[in-house]
């Protein structure tokens, strides 16, 4: 694809999405639905105008980057850390009772073998965190309670979700569980989680030493995009999602971020008001290109709608796939049933995590086409449920 394509792709993307976006939140549809029906529309489902390549890859992952960076730089951490409990325990139950579900149905009902069985059950388990805090953020309920609490839990559930994928990439190549692997990434992540907000936030004090040295805040977006870009690299290197990396990077330059005995770490205000005011232009704008390009992804022409075991199949895993996510937020204690479920909901779409289980499993043969039919045919159902079901319950 020349570069003037490539242009034009991504003109038809912002376009396409922006307009249904806007439609759908006229008629009271989520804006996320729109953005992901205007991919499926103009990608390999319906139009087949753009494909999915490397270079729109590259931008929708800088603006999943840049929505997260943003998350965390609004994150209320002190309510995070209040509310670390009842994530952790919210984001355990949403892996592991999809995982198993998802297993049982495909190993002991439709004769799946023990491979299969597994990566099925193992696209089940993650949340797309990028889909959960758009439509949380379009709701204007992304600092409440219950969203702190699935903003923990979604995190976790990315990293559960990546642990278990690397579990089962190791299984597929050796028929073992190595266990002292899988730990090892475990411990990995877990200090990047401690000491990136630290580091982060020390190179943040750098940066406002430079500009005010060179008396000009010019500086602070570059700088800023790098250092956001630096913690996702560091995150991938650990085996965390870089999202995860752009989230803590977020987190440490948040006004509510100390480090105890370190106040002078403390960033400043001017800074962080620069920070923000040059993020959002860049949300606005890439970060469309992300939920389009979920949209791109999903193939549904590999779908045979008329095979009854493709319906069951599929109707068995969904139902898993919701309940699993839902009763999640029944282990939160001290909230009420409407909570309960808006944690549920917002922890149920797969969105574009279930499809890089699918692919995978595609890629190393694991999952032949019916089955690969059938987890994307989940992953979008989940994905255009989830919005509307959450709004219903956050009224």
């Amino acid at each position: 694809m020349d570069i003037s394509t490539l242009f034009l792709h991504i003109a038809i993307m912002l376009l396409a999405g922006k307009l249904l976006g806007e439609f759908f939140a006229k008629v009271g549809i989520p804006a996320v639905l729109g953005e992901v029906t205007a991919g499926v529309i103009i990608g390999q489902s319906v139009l087949g105008l753009i494909s999915l390549g490397d270079a729109i890859k590259v931008l929708a992952e800088l603006g999943i980057i840049l929505l997260l960076f943003e998350v965390g730089l609004e994150a209320d951490l002190h309510m995070l850390i209040k509310t670390g409990l009842w994530s952790f325990l919210a984001a355990t139950v949403g892996a592991v009772l999809p995982f198993i579900g998802g297993f049982a149905i495909s190993y002991y009902f439709f004769d799946q073998d023990m491979l299969t069985s597994l990566f099925i059950g193992g696209a089940l388990t993650a949340t797309s965190i990028g889909i959960t805090i758009r439509v949380l953020t379009d709701l204007g309920k992304h600092k409440d309670r219950f969203a702190q609490i699935v903003l923990g839990a979604a995190v976790l559930d990315d990293i559960l979700g990546v642990v278990v994928l690397a579990a089962l990439y190791e299984f597929s190549k050796t028929k073992e569980v190595h266990m002292d692997a899988t730990l090892n990434l475990i411990f990995h992540i877990v200090l990047f989680f401690i000491f990136a907000p630290i580091l982060a936030n020390i190179l943040a004090r750098l940066i406002s030493f430079i500009v005010k040295y060179m008396a000009t805040l010019d500086f602070v977006p570059p700088s800023i995009m790098a250092l956001i870009l630096f913690f996702a690299y560091l995150a991938h290197k650990v085996g965390s999602p870089e999202i995860l990396g752009s989230f803590t990077a977020g987190l440490a330059l948040s006004r509510r971020f100390t480090i105890p005995f370190a106040t002078f770490l403390r960033t400043d205000e001017k800074l962080i008001h620069k920070i923000e005011e040059s993020i959002k232009p860049l949300v606005w704008t890439l970060t469309p290109i992300f939920f389009v390009s979920v949209g791109l992804a999903l193939n549904l022409k590999a779908i045979d709608f008329s095979s009854l075991q493709f319906w069951a199949f599929s109707l068995s895993l969904i139902g898993v796939a919701i309940v699993g996510k839902v009763l999640c937020g029944f282990v939160v204690m001290g909230i009420p049933l409407r909570e309960k479920f808006s944690i549920g909901f917002s922890m149920m779409p797969r969105g574009e995590v279930g499809l890089i289980f699918a692919e995978f499993g595609r890629s190393f043969k694991i999952l032949d086409d019916v089955n690969y039919a059938v987890i994307v045919f989940v992953v979008a159902v989940t994905t255009f449920l989830a919005p509307i079901m959450l709004k219903m319950t956050t009224k």
